[in-house]
């Protein structure tokens, strides 16, 4: 194992950091702008350090809100159900498949979304979104090709180097 910094073992062999970001979106286009150069990119990997769990509270979630989600949910469903029976029921009778899809399907997604919310019993009461960021991504390639990715990351347009590069 080998403990230099900027260095990780990968299966192709060493790997060396050439730049470093402070968003994913510099990193992503740092490997963009190699693939555009003919760059292998198959050689490249993108690695976030100082990784956080961050969960975004998007709102309270009431019962009333939980069956008004299931409900969209249960259209959504016998929308489906009603398409794929009406492969069958071609014809006038469709219409009614479908109207009797739509309903049922929203009523007994209510029904479960106002249950499930209300088994919950207060814990959870909010909807939130939730992912994992880093506080910087280096682009680390093999350390054969760790020259030319260099030679390249160099040459990127202004408007493209905000990046810390590593020898």
């Amino acid at each position: 194992m080998n403990d230099e910094p900027g260095r990780q073992p990968s299966a192709a062999g060493a790997r060396r950091t050439v730049a470093t970001y402070s968003s994913y979106r510099e990193a992503e286009r740092a490997v963009d702008w190699l693939s555009d150069q003919g760059f292998a990119v198959e050689r490249v990997s993108i690695v976030g350090t100082g990784l956080r769990y961050v969960e975004q509270v998007a709102g309270r979630v009431t019962t009333g809100r939980a069956a008004l989600t299931g409900a969209g949910q249960g259209l959504l469903i016998g929308a489906l159900f009603a398409l794929l029976f009406g492969i069958f029921f071609a014809g006038p009778d469709f219409l009614g498949l479908l109207l009797y899809a739509l309903v049922a399907g929203a009523i007994f997604g209510a029904i479960f979304g106002a249950l499930a919310h209300s088994a919950m019993g207060g814990r959870r009461d909010f909807a939130s979104v939730a992912g994992t960021q880093a506080d910087h991504y280096e682009v680390q390639v093999d350390a054969e090709v760790a020259g030319e990715a260099q030679r390249l990351l160099d040459a990127i347009p202004a408007e493209g180097r905000s990046h810390s590069s590593r020898s």
